[in-house]
């Protein structure tokens, strides 16, 4: 699973104290740039869940329709793996049958 992956929390990088030396860094640009930190993980952890979510919802609905034996228009295209052929024959279909005898005179 991805919490075992990651290895820090946002609340860990926020506690997190370092000790100062006698030339240390700017401990107020080490604090707004930890801070800075803090913000863009969260959002990465949340897009992260969002696409676990999204990722679990596909696989259940995946196996629901082949359990019904049918797939969605999406993935019946993109098992079949539509050729360049195949979509210029159902063009000239659709050509044919929208503009007629016209389209050859």
């Amino acid at each position: 699973m991805l919490s075992d992956k990651v290895k820090l929390t946002a609340k860990e990088i926020l506690e997190k104290d370092f000790k100062s030396g006698i030339k240390g860094y700017n401990k107020d640009e080490v604090d707004q740039f930890l801070d800075f930190i803090i913000k863009d993980y969260e959002v990465f952890h949340q897009e992260i869940e969002t696409l676990l979510q999204e990722n679990r919802r596909l696989k259940k609905q995946l196996e629901e329709n082949h359990k019904k034996g049918t797939t969605s228009p999406q993935a019946s295209s993109v098992g079949t793996g539509n050729t360049n052929y195949d979509i210029l024959k159902r063009l000239s279909n659709l050509e044919k049958h929208v503009f007629g005898s016209k389209l050859f005179d």
